[in-house]
């Protein structure tokens, strides 16, 4: 069991979510938060991993000119706006 502080703003938020009937309880409030963290966490660890990817490429100079890329770019969004399916 956890027991937490959540100082009086966050207590009343929690409150009137409660009294809203948007959750049962405080408890699934709090769970429900939780789960906002926790998914939020792994979007960050998988920026961070596709950062440190991208960082070894490029240590490694496995990278492309920007102008080539960005020419690409460019044709494929033109071709898509000519050409909507």
């Amino acid at each position: 069991m956890i027991s937490a502080d959540l100082g009086q703003q966050l207590e009343s938020f929690v409150s009137k979510m409660v009294e809203s009937g948007r959750y049962n309880s405080k408890s699934e409030v709090l769970r429900e938060g939780v789960r906002l963290v926790q998914d939020r966490e792994a979007r960050l660890a998988a920026l961070d991993a596709a950062l440190a990817r991208g960082l070894a490429d490029a240590d490694a100079g496995r990278t492309q000119p920007a102008d080539a890329v960005f020419d690409r770019l460019e044709a494929k969004y033109r071709a898509m706006l000519r050409d909507p399916e």
